[in-house]
């Protein structure tokens, strides 16, 4: 039996190194996907602090924070998602909302979770992360894999409890399609509240 497990980072190189290690664990990058705010703040030199702060070039991109990387963080792609806007993403689960997206269905990226076996209420607080600036890894395992994928996956991750408390100490109450996508500047601000520091 097949399983799909689901993690959010607030770092972007985080995420980047966990699809790295799930596909040296053996898991086919068909089976991984990668879902990230495409308006981080650029942080070319890792030390998790906007480059454009620290007077260094202008310009980066999620995907330049990968450097040559192989597997699935090389096919990475700009896509459109409504309630996250542009996002860099890869793999299966972003197929399955792009897909449902041209094709008119509602749900986009919590209809992709939903489907694969994620609770409606885990999608929203995953799809408001990424709305956020986060990044959001998904693996689908066979369930004999679950405990090495999970132990991958749960380096760096947010706490998903956690972070659905402090969204609704904030007022939120469910994640929003029609809602006005975060600019650079708000996930800017949001990655000061969750700040997590980068695993050397």
């Amino acid at each position: 039996m097949t399983m799909t497990l689901a993690r959010l980072y607030d770092n972007p190189r985080d995420a980047h190194r966990v699809v790295m290690d799930l596909e040296a664990a053996g898991i086919a990058s068909r089976d991984i996907s990668i879902v990230s705010n495409a308006k981080q703040p650029p942080d070319r030199d890792g030390d998790d602090v906007d480059d454009r702060a620290e007077g260094a070039v202008t310009g980066a991109s999620i995907g330049a924070t990968v450097g040559g990387a192989a597997g699935l963080l090389a096919g990475l792609g700009l896509l459109a998602i409504p309630g996250l806007g542009p996002v860099v993403a890869a793999g299966w689960l972003a197929a399955t909302a792009a897909a449902a997206v041209a094709g008119g269905a509602a749900g986009g990226i919590i209809g992709a979770l939903t489907q694969a076996g994620v609770s409606k209420s885990d999608a929203e607080i995953y799809a408001e992360g990424v709305r956020r600036g986060g990044t959001l890894v998904t693996a689908r395992v066979p369930d004999g894999e679950r405990a090495r994928a999970e132990a991958i996956m749960d380096q760096s991750a947010v706490n998903i409890r956690e972070r659905e408390q402090a969204y609704r100490d904030s007022g939120w109450t469910g994640f929003d399609p029609s809602a006005k996508p975060y600019s650079a500047e708000e996930i800017r601000i949001e990655r000061e509240i969750y700040r997590v520091r980068i695993m050397p």
